[in-house]
């Protein structure tokens, strides 16, 4: 098919190559011209795996454009992926959608074929079958259900694995204005997917408020195994690992993300559950449940810094991981960044190393802690060791690394995850474990 991707961002440009990696036709748009030169040239704009690899499949089948009209002209569908950011009261922003619609129904003016325009941007419920589609009939002269189709179908994909998310989705989630619009965007994913996952159709409506149930349903199950982890550290013999491993076994609940470790991070998880809560205000009402999980998520960096605290060290902190997770370098909502920060805010030295995101740290910390290039550095200058990432080019350190001449150091695993021989050099607390009976 021919697809117009509009937004080449951090999520833009993955679904772009992905797309024309599968043998679609497609055209990038986006406003910055350095990013559509990157594209042209064959450079990722994006620090994301696979997607350098899959722009060299691309080939001539992507290209990219500052022109919403050559884009348009030359597309049957066309995806907005564009940012929508959260407001001062949590609500998410449609400004960059909206402009987008009006210049996507502005270049489908003077053409008659059937187009369809897919917002996969988050939105809040109301947003496509409110203004959205208000913009689009205005500027493209048409009415959406004849020869104009409009979809909502975001997308669920994590940033460090969004190649792989968008190959193999759980599900296709497809809020559609009729038939044709959604079989349409079907056929584009018939030649795309790796999987044959469950599709769910619905209305607009349903789709956006399903969209943000789900996030904030995963974030539920996070912060409840994060109070699992809180009550684990106090009560001797207690194992964070062993509960949750029996809850995960019980079929209603399932064991994917119940890790009892840090909070939850980046630039979707946090603002849906505020988004939620936004949501239900607007609406008369209280989101208990999504309020209760982002109070139990933001204390728990604070409980790293209490450990710390009770320690009270005369040395260095050294804080490895600011990225939000792995094999990323997006330091959005980080708990290793608050952590870094709060312990800067109470007079303590602090070092920071990060495999990919130590620019983007320390850019947001700057001279309140030190960077350390290199993992073996942080780690020799520190009396407390903070692991806030399970990224593997920090649990994969050699022990010796954390071996001290005189006192030991002491070490905070927050994920259960480095080598057990660290223990026989270094003075390990591990988050979610209490005191040994």
């Amino acid at each position: 098919m021919k697809i117009a991707v509009i937004g080449l961002g951090k999520l833009g440009t993955p679904l772009a190559v992905v797309l024309a990696s599968k043998g679609h036709h497609v055209i990038g748009v986006d406003r910055n011209p350095a990013v559509v030169a990157q594209i042209n040239e064959r450079r990722s704009p994006v620090e994301e795996p696979q997607v350098s690899e899959r722009l060299a499949m691309a080939g001539d089948r992507l290209r990219a454009t500052t022109s919403f009209q050559e884009a348009i002209d030359g597309s049957e569908i066309a995806f907005v992926i564009v940012p929508t950011p959260s407001g001062a009261d949590g609500v998410f922003s449609n400004r960059f959608v909206l402009d987008a619609v009006e210049h996507i129904g502005a270049a489908l003016r003077n053409s008659k074929s059937y187009y369809v325009v897919n917002i996969t941007s988050t939105v809040m419920p109301g947003s496509t079958g409110g203004e959205i589609l208000r913009a689009l009939e205005r500027s493209s002269g048409r009415v959406v259900g004849e020869n104009l189709g409009l979809t909502y179908n975001p997308e669920f994909i994590a940033l460090g694995s969004v190649v792989r998310d968008l190959l193999k989705p759980d599900m296709l989630l497809i809020g559609e204005s009729d038939v044709a619009a959604g079989d349409a965007l079907l056929a584009t994913y018939a030649m795309t997917l790796d999987n044959d996952p469950p599709v769910q159709r619905m209305n607009w409506v349903n789709a956006e408020i399903a969209k943000i149930a789900v996030n904030t349903y995963v974030t539920t199950k996070i912060s409840y195994a994060n109070m699992i982890a809180e009550i684990c550290d106090r009560l001797p013999g207690a194992d964070v690992d062993a509960v949750t491993s029996a809850l995960g076994r019980d079929s209603r609940i399932g064991p994917k993300y119940l890790k009892g470790a840090l909070g939850y991070g980046g630039p979707c998880f946090p603002r849906d559950n505020v988004a939620l809560a936004a949501l239900a205000r607007g609406l008369g009402l209280t989101a208990d449940v999504a309020v209760a999980t982002d109070t139990v998520n933001r204390r728990q960096s604070q409980r790293v810094v209490d450990i710390v605290h009770r320690l009270k060290p005369s040395g260095a902190v050294a804080v490895l991981g600011m990225a939000y997770k792995p094999d990323t370098p997006v330091v959005e909502e980080s708990q290793g960044v608050d952590i870094a920060r709060k312990l800067a805010d109470l007079g303590y030295k602090v070092l920071i190393h990060d495999p990919l995101a130590l620019t983007s740290a320390a850019t947001i910390l700057g001279d309140a802690v030190e960077q350390r290039a290199g993992i073996a550095e942080a780690i020799a200058d520190a009396e407390i060791v903070v692991v806030a990432t399970p990224a593997p080019e920090i649990l994969g350190v050699s022990p010796e690394l954390y071996a001290r001449q005189g006192r030991r150091k002491v070490v905070i695993d927050c994920w259960r995850g480095l080598p057990p021989a660290i223990a026989d050099v270094a003075d390990v607390m591990l988050l979610g474990k209490g005191p040994q009976a």
